[in-house]
């Protein structure tokens, strides 16, 4: 079993064991471990095995890649995890036997990976779905009519977070795949608001390719066929569609579209209180941090919103982690284009701070630091460490 270096890991743990008040012997004993082994952790006198650098962070509430010394070791691990992903699914049809944990148990073990994906805890996401999904794929094939559906809506929900590490770590045929996974599940649930998710999901392909057309369309005929908003759960699905169709309409350059689609997100998201819906956050705060994204996705000329909505509010604590480091690299996009590149680094440490993850391996966040660091060339330190971190050129 590999071991995190001795180098900066105690300090970390201790400072995120200070966060949340915890002592060493509570620490110790939420993570099942020895405290004379956290205390030598901590004081540098010990390394820590991945299982025990995992298991301190769940009893922390982090991301592992919050603790490790070198973060590059989290991208490295994430990308060697994508092949057991892929075998994972490749047997999708024809699983092996083995046992098959009850229902209720496997729920909360694909609500615990809906949780990793929120907060952009991709090591763990990474760690844990390879297994979860041969494991629902044989409780799909297993289980009894009245089952299937519940069964099937775990597996696309589960398909899901493990594309969050697929797609933003480039892996866009494994991404393809699971998302097609996770339509082949929604076919068996006759579910409307799956059907909604799913297609929100599966413009991730249209953004891969750059065919912002084609994607607009894709949504716009899942619009046509989603459920009326008679409830919160039906109102939001509608609602992140829009929201989703908003920003193709802005990198496809269709200024009247992008406005047309963010208004009626608007709209909705003032019917909602702002929660997690079907998988996908959505509300107020959402939409408004859309605005930013649309304001970037159109361009240049219209990157004063995007400056205007951060001037008058920032994203609330409550709100999903990657969505929040989301609105701070699109943000500091805009600050970039506007001629502020001291707000926009500030922006990007911003982003780091909420999910060091998302923002490391952000290809915008890549792109930024690159032209920052050619632009302030005489900035000493900060700068370039963060370029260096996030691998900008």
């Amino acid at each position: 079993m590999s071991s995190a270096p001795h180098s900066g890991i105690g300090r970390r743990i201790a400072y995120h064991r200070s966060v949340t008040r915890l002592t060493q012997q509570q620490l110790a004993d939420a993570a099942d471990i020895h405290v004379g082994t956290l205390r030598k952790i901590e004081r540098g006198a010990r390394g820590a095995s991945d299982g025990v650098v995992e298991s301190i962070a769940a009893a922390l509430g982090i991301d592992p890649s919050l603790l490790l010394a070198d973060r590059a070791q989290a991208s490295s691990r994430i990308k060697a995890a994508i092949p057991a992903l892929s075998a994972a699914i490749a047997a999708y049809d024809v699983p092996d036997d083995a046992p098959v944990r009850a229902l209720p148990l496997l729920q909360g073990a694909v609500a615990e990976a809906v949780t990793w994906r929120l907060a952009a805890q991709y090591v763990q996401i990474t760690r844990h779905a390879p297994s979860l999904l041969t494991e629902l794929f044989r409780a799909l094939q297993a289980a009894p009519p009245r089952h299937q559906p519940d069964v099937a809506r775990l597996v696309a929900s589960a398909c899901r977070s493990a594309d969050a590490v697929a797609y933003k770590f480039g892996a866009h045929d494994l991404s393809a795949r699971l998302i097609d996974l996770m339509r082949w599940a929604a076919g068996q649930t006759d579910d409307s608001l799956l059907d909604s998710m799913v297609a929100y999901v599966r413009t991730e392909t249209f953004f891969a390719a750059h065919a912002h057309e084609h994607g607009l369309r894709a949504l716009e005929v899942a619009l046509d066929s989603a459920a009326s908003p008679g409830s919160a759960a039906s109102t939001a699905a509608r609602g992140a569609l829009h929201m989703r169709a908003a920003v193709l309409a802005g990198r496809a350059g269709d200024v009247d579209s992008a406005h047309t689609h963010l208004a009626e997100a608007r709209r909705l998201g003032d019917q909602v209180p702002e929660a997690v819906y079907s998988g996908t956050a959505f509300g107020p705060s959402s939409v408004r941090i859309h605005e930013v994204s649309v304001a970037v996705s159109l361009g240049s000329e219209h990157v004063h919103r995007a400056l205007e909505v951060a001037r008058e509010w920032a994203p609330p604590p409550e709100l999903p982690a990657e969505r929040r480091s989301g609105f701070y690299i699109e943000l500091a996009r805009a600050q970039l284009w506007s001629g502020l590149p001291d707000h926009a680094f500030e922006s990007l440490k911003v982003a780091r701070k909420i999910a060091p993850q998302h923002t490391r391996d952000h290809r915008w966040v890549r792109e930024n630091a690159a032209t920052l660091r050619r632009l302030k060339r005489a900035d000493a330190k900060s700068l370039t460490s963060f370029a260096e971190w996030c691998h900008a050129t």
